[in-house]
């Protein structure tokens, strides 16, 4: 029995150029183990982000539900990245 199958696929340009960057100098010997690879990729991230919702994205909005004064417009949160992000560069 097999233990592989064969599928023909259709990648944008772009895509197919990253593959091909990949493959010619040497990283991976061969198209189909860039795509392997980024299937592998994808079945790690699935279940990571997964865990993310559920662990800090679910009580996170359960809390805001709970109390609304919590919550921060997307303006405050910006200043305050913005605020983070000036202190990094003088620190």
């Amino acid at each position: 029995m097999r233990s592989t199958q064969r599928f023909s696929i259709t990648l944008t340009n772009e895509m197919a150029e990253m593959v091909r960057a990949k493959v010619e100098p040497g990283e991976y010997a061969s198209e189909s183990e860039v795509i392997r690879e980024g299937l592998r990729t994808l079945e790690l991230h699935e279940p990571a982000v997964e865990a993310w919702l559920r662990d800090q994205v679910a009580p996170a909005f359960d809390a805001i539900k709970t109390d609304p004064s919590r919550a921060r417009t997307v303006q405050q949160v910006r200043a305050a990245l913005m605020a983070l992000g000036s202190s990094a560069v003088m620190a």
